[in-house]
């Protein structure tokens, strides 16, 4: 199987919660959200076991992935990096923010869209 990784953004924590719930109640789902609360490595590698509903996926493939991901996009992680220091120091009271990253599952999202084209 192969897997990408990707940091998508920032979101309240509220609202990522919310979201999960819709999308986690599938095992077969092609993708899988991880939240943390800091972007580093060992976070979202902490994230991974989080995943309530963790697909049959190959899990140490995926940190593989992200760690691959670390090392090459550097830039990118420093974007994501400033812009969640930036939401944090918002004044919204009460308000926390998670950085929020989505893993893919080639196989799992090409039988998806193959589904699509079989109906």
């Amino acid at each position: 199987m192969s897997y990408s990784f990707d940091i998508i953004g920032i979101t309240p924590v509220l609202q990522f919660f919310n979201h999960q719930q819709q999308v986690e109640t599938k095992r077969d789902r092609a993708q899988a959200y991880l939240g943390s609360y800091c972007c580093t490595l060992d976070a979202f590698i902490s994230a991974t076991e989080a995943v309530h509903y963790r697909p049959n996926w190959d899990w140490d493939a995926i940190v593989s992935t992200i760690v691959n991901f670390w090392l090459s996009q550097e830039n990118d992680v420093l974007h994501w990096k400033q812009q969640l220091a930036a939401a944090q120091n918002t004044p919204n009271p009460g308000e926390q923010n998670l950085i929020v990253a989505r893993v893919v599952n080639y196989d799992s999202l090409r039988q998806e869209f193959e589904t699509l084209f079989d109906g």
